[in-house]
């Protein structure tokens, strides 16, 4: 299945614009990751999303300007390190341009060389299985190859230009 992403007919005109849609778009809480790839390379996303259970498939988006977004290639590894309320200084490095995003950070290699950060809440390892261009940015859809973590952190959240931490209501 295709999608037609360019605009046409009447609808087309009254389509929101960049800012429209980046201060509505503030008003939806999602969990916060970083994600990293051979290089070192990696970027914090709020993207981030599970596909498919069976076969185990997730997805992220990347500006298509990121320079992490070259990296991307079918068959390469990633990391998603899902983050607790305690990591958001850690989302902060990796939200940073220009900067040695690794630098004193404590990770070790994984399979072909993908930074797995030790102190993340859990993380999942994927390879890339399929990579569109959507709009300014890529999606990528990845086939988990493993998963592991903490149990019991409270989710870091992004919501309105900030961190915040999600804890249960009941």
């Amino acid at each position: 299945m295709s999608v037609d992403l360019a605009p046409s007919g009447p609808r087309a005109a009254a389509a929101p614009g960049p800012e429209q849609m980046r201060r509505v778009m503030r008003r939806h809480a999602a969990g916060v990751t970083v994600i990293t790839l051979p290089g070192p390379a990696g970027f914090t996303a709020s993207s981030f999303t599970s596909v498919s259970l069976d076969p185990p498939l997730v997805s992220f988006c990347l500006g298509l300007t990121s320079s992490s977004a070259a990296r991307l290639r079918v068959g390469a590894p990633f990391a998603v390190h899902l983050l607790g309320a305690e990591h958001a200084e850690l989302a902060r490095r990796f939200a940073r341009r220009g900067t040695d995003r690794f630098s004193g950070l404590r990770w070790v290699p994984g399979e072909g060389g993908v930074p797995l950060i030790e102190d993340a809440g859990a993380r999942i390892e994927a390879e890339v299985v399929l990579l569109r261009e959507v709009g300014d940015h890529v999606l990528a859809v990845g086939r988990v190859v493993r998963t592991g973590g903490r149990p019991g952190l409270s989710a870091l959240v992004h919501h309105d230009g900030a961190f915040a931490s999600a804890t249960p209501l009941d």
